[in-house]
């Protein structure tokens, strides 16, 4: 059996993509971009797209044109529109292939489209040559400070995570210390770290809602002002009112001149205008009101989708770092094993390849040739016939977490 081609296919999980999305308006005669909604996502390991305002979206077996044709009809449906917007999915980044085994250079490499085991056999540098025992025990030196470099970043991610699982949580305090652990140093100084972060953020948004509610407080205030500015103004507009329909009663009487009776009026027109002044004045605060309130809630929602993306892209790159760390032990063992081995001629028997591919949640093994095209993800192991280590993996296990530690 062998691996199928990545020609159209769907996008698997830690796929790194890039969304679009515009709306033609006709009033204007241009595309708007939609920014809030747009921007760079990782598909979990679920299998789904957390996007703003239509939240979960299960990927399955779309690939990029078919998600982005999703996304614009759940936004049709959900905003109510009469077309649907113009959605584009761009992929950013496929995960990485892994090359294990019997070549000179195994590791994690950048996937593409049509990547064929023989193209990833020639990026791991071949076949391997069994090295001097110096050359090899340099190696496992350089394998096991990155294998250190991996264990310090896994702990960092692991704080981050913490951290932000607690904002998003909507926690108001947090002790993150009692996640690390005691007798490590180093990781009771970065959960320390991350505490002090989540205090500051927490300070920031509690700042700018103060600053917003004593704004709303202000603007309540101002309209009390003005509700009582409006009675005494109505009091004097019916005081002129009757100066004017007396002066109006002593004019066709004679007793007064017709220009006392302009004075009056042009009074209570003064008046009257003052209270379309206040009116307008209550109706400015109260739409202010308003937009702070909005500008509140705002200022809570996008605080939760900065901390959801950032943590759903955290948790992404805390799978990552644990497949190159597991990959890396692997190198160590191998690398190892090699330096108490004796030196092999250079055989000239046929490598063999087993892909390891995750298929619907389980694990499974596809024997495989150079031609055959890869997926992302997929871990290549490499074998050579004509090398057989001779030194037990029991021998070297203790060496591998000693040279780890160090």
């Amino acid at each position: 059996m062998f691996a199928g081609a990545a020609n159209s296919a769907p996008l698997p999980p830690h796929t790194k993509i890039k969304l679009t999305v515009v709306q033609w308006m006709p009033t204007k005669g241009v595309y708007e971009q939609w920014g809030s909604i747009g921007g760079d996502f990782t598909v979990s390991d679920a299998g789904t797209v957390s996007v703003p305002v239509l939240g979960s979206i299960a990927v399955g077996d779309l690939d990029d044109d078919g998600l982005a044709a999703e996304i614009a009809n759940r936004l049709k449906q959900k905003i109510g529109l009469v077309e649907a917007p113009a959605a584009t999915v761009e992929i950013l980044e496929y995960p990485p292939v892994y090359v294990v085994g019997d070549v000179s250079r195994p590791g994690d490499y950048k996937f593409s489209p049509g990547l064929t085991v023989l193209q990833v056999l020639a990026m791991s540098g071949g076949a391997f040559r069994a090295p001097l025992a110096l050359e090899g025990a340099s190696e496992v030196t350089r394998l096991a400070g990155a294998l250190k470099e991996l264990d310090d970043s896994i702990t960092r991610s692991n704080a981050k995570i913490a951290r932000l699982e607690a904002e998003m949580a909507g926690a108001n305090t947090v002790d993150l210390s009692t996640q690390a652990d005691k007798s490590d140093p180093f990781a009771a100084a970065i959960y320390n770290q991350e505490q002090v972060i989540f205090q500051a953020r927490a300070n920031s948004i509690d700042r700018k809602a103060k600053s917003l509610v004593e704004l709303r407080d202000l603007l309540n205030e101002e309209i009390h002002v003005l509700d009582q500015k409006t009675a005494s103004t109505d009091l004097n507009i019916k005081s002129i009112q009757q100066q004017v329909d007396a002066t109006a009663t002593l004019v066709a009487k004679g007793a007064v001149v017709a220009t006392r009776q302009a004075e009056v009026e042009r009074a209570l027109r003064s008046f009257q205008d003052d209270r379309l002044d206040i009116t307008t004045a209550i109706m400015r605060a109260r739409q202010s009101i308003s937009q702070t309130t909005r500008d509140l809630q705002a200022l809570y929602d996008e605080r939760k989708t900065e901390v959801a993306s950032d943590l759903q892209s955290e948790r992404a790159t805390l799978v990552q770092l644990k497949v190159k760390r597991e990959t890396s032990q692997k190198l160590v063992l191998s690398s190892l094993s090699s330096i108490g081995g004796a030196m092999h001629p250079d055989g000239k028997a046929a490598l063999t390849f087993v892909i390891v591919r995750k298929d619907d949640g389980s694990v499974v093994e596809i024997s495989a040739s150079e031609a055959t095209v890869l997926l992302p993800g997929d871990v290549v192991k490499v074998t050579q016939p004509s090398l057989q280590g001779t030194r037990p993996v029991e021998q070297v296990s203790a060496d591998i977490a000693d040279q780890a530690s160090r």
